[in-house]
């Protein structure tokens, strides 16, 4: 757990790639600061590099270029080590975590640390995201897909982070529909396998205004998911 008692971080972990880790910290980010909140976000390290940038994206949802950053870019579009194998670079896990550390110490009231893919997506040498949100979070929200199949990546995902001691605030189901079975019952039902309060987030149009991260996040999320005057409110 962090050592750091000046900002409190909230990790927003995915259960795979793709799920919308970026679209939610942005919502976040944006509704904090729109409440007065010093928050930032951190992407530790981001491949795919380009086109990929979450940290830019945040920041155009902010319409605030001091709202996201991320201190480490990788060309390929793989897992933080295997990019980093492949074009040469030295990455350590110290080095991610220490710049990712200094970063969130910045943060002010609230820092927003966002994953990379899945927990168990290999960051650098034999440690993986789980490793970093273990060290550097205070609690952690999960974002997963509304439909068939996420029960058990959701419930796996709420598993790790109890292994290494991080709360978990909620979980979103991301671009909910409510157009199938699985969609109108899976939240109901990863509440009772997880005992986490499920939320979710209707598809928000943030490819053409990502700006629609933050109102669809201050309509859609309780409140309780993130932390408040720099303390978790459940």
């Amino acid at each position: 757990m962090p050592t750091d008692t000046t900002t409190t971080t909230l990790a927003v972990v995915g259960t795979g790639t793709g799920v919308g880790k970026t679209v939610v910290t942005a919502g976040l980010t944006g509704r904090l600061r729109d409440a007065g909140v010093d928050a930032l976000a951190v992407k530790p390290c981001q491949s795919g590099h380009p086109p990929d940038d979450d940290a830019a994206f945040v920041r155009a949802a902010c319409e605030d270029p001091d709202a996201a950053v991320c201190p480490q870019y990788l060309e390929p579009a793989l897992a933080p080590r295997v990019a980093a194998e492949r074009d040469d670079v030295d990455l350590s896990y110290e080095t991610v975590r220490d710049d990712a550390a200094s970063a969130l110490a910045g943060a002010g009231d609230v820092g927003l640390l966002e994953g990379i893919g899945g927990l168990r997506v290999p960051l650098a040498g034999d440690r993986e995201v789980v490793d970093l949100v273990a060290d550097l979070a205070d609690a952690a929200v999960v974002v997963a897909r509304s439909g068939l199949g996420t029960l058990n990546h959701s419930a796996l995902t709420v598993d790790a982070l109890r292994a290494v001691d991080v709360p978990v605030t909620g979980v979103v189901l991301n671009d909910h529909a409510d157009d199938t079975v699985a969609e109108r019952t899976n939240p109901r039902e990863l509440e009772r396998m997880t005992g986490v309060a499920v939320h979710t987030l209707p598809h928000l149009a943030v490819d053409d205004d990502p700006t629609a991260a933050v109102a669809g996040v201050r309509e859609h999320l309780d409140a309780n998911v993130y932390p408040q005057d720099g303390s978790f409110s459940n």
